[in-house]
């Protein structure tokens, strides 16, 4: 269940009720050691389950974990996933709400207008929709916009209102551990020296994720075509072919996770007989598109016309009816329709394009 953006708290991304099965995926798409999966889930249970008792402790848990490292390694993909696994272990207690905070919505200009909205948004947002559920995970991506380290805030960015929107989510952090130890907060960080000391010491668990090795990156290869082998079960084969995998891996080394899924989509974008027809994808695809790294060799060259791209398409239904086309005036007709006077001076011819490489980012 999805709540409509247009009754969603002000700075609330997303709101979900778990367990839902469109969320499965997440947890189970991000590779790593499987020790990294148990201990998150591990920490998130023992918050949400025994929250209140661990509360009476002069150690406290704040009920705060910290997902830092690159961009690209899916730590926001494993903290959605991480709710809804949660939410499942625990289905016998109630249903799990997942909120997603956006942080980049708080920060204002005016003086103290920061620290008034983080104000709300711990005191009176959160609190109202852990009062729904059983179970709360609030998810924050790129957190150190939201607790900025006060030591190097720039002077030229209001340092006061910083020092004062951070310390509103220390205690706002603070007080729901206090009163609410059944909501957990799930934050990531591509920048951890960006983020406020006084914050991470509070975090019970501190993850760093690196750039997945080349054996990780083969895996990952194999799940996307796995994927791939669902829709389209020519390509299943593919997944099976361990030697092939491992060379194409060894040559992404380097890559971030998002990056080498997104190599198998450019291997589907090398031909045009693999973009209509992805089944007869092959390794030279994929090597190529490892290559190019997902972008496009540019050797120069006129492209074909598009009748000879595809000559089948003459025998299709034509669409020259201009009662079914809208048309706005090019530059060409206004200039032929405008009095001589008003033409404007001669175009200049076109700048050739310098041959190259073109990466896709």
């Amino acid at each position: 269940m999805e709540l409509s953006k247009a009754v969603l708290p002000p700075g609330v991304l997303s709101l979900h009720v778990l367990p839902a099965d469109h969320h499965d995926r997440d947890w189970d798409n991000i590779v790593v050691p499987r020790e990294v999966k148990e201990r998150l889930l591990n920490q998130a249970l023992l918050t949400l389950l025994h929250g209140r008792k661990l509360s009476m402790l002069a150690g406290l848990p704040h009920g705060l974990i910290v997902l830092s490292g690159p961009s690209g390694t899916g730590k926001t993909t494993l903290g959605r996933g991480l709710a809804q696994v949660a939410a499942l272990a625990l289905a016998a207690r109630g249903a799990t709400t997942l909120v997603e905070i956006n942080p980049h919505a708080f920060p204002s200009d005016m003086l103290g207008e920061s620290q008034r909205n983080i104000t709300r948004l711990m005191q009176d947002t959160i609190p109202e929709i852990a009062a729904r559920r059983p179970h709360t995970v609030v998810l924050i991506d790129e957190v150190e916009a939201f607790a900025v380290r006060r030591t190097t805030a720039s002077f030229e960015n209001n340092p006061v209102d910083v020092h004062r929107a951070t310390d509103a989510i220390l205690l706002g952090i603070d007080e729901i551990a206090r009163s609410l130890p059944n909501v957990l907060f799930v934050t990531t960080t591509n920048f951890i020296d960006a983020v406020d000391d006084a914050f991470l010491s509070r975090a019970d668990l501190v993850l760093h994720f690196e750039l997945p090795d080349v054996a990780t990156i083969g895996r990952i290869i194999t799940h996307s075509l796995v994927e791939l082998g669902a829709q389209w079960p020519a390509l299943m084969p593919l997944a099976g072919q361990r030697q092939d995998i491992a060379d194409l891996a060894a040559s992404c080394e380097g890559w971030d996770g998002r990056r080498v899924r997104k190599l198998v989509l450019a291997g589907l974008a090398q031909r045009t007989a693999v973009a209509r027809d992805p089944g007869q994808l092959t390794f030279e695809d994929l090597e190529a598109a490892a290559r190019k790294q997902g972008g496009v060799e540019w050797v120069g060259g006129a492209a074909p016309p598009a009748h000879e791209l595809f000559p089948e398409s003459r025998l299709c239904k034509r669409y020259d009816d201009e009662s079914e086309h809208g048309h706005a005036h090019s530059a060409d007709t206004v200039r032929a329709r405008a009095p001589s006077h008003l033409h404007d001076s001669p175009e200049q011819p076109p700048v050739p394009l310098a041959s190259g490489t073109v990466k896709e980012n």
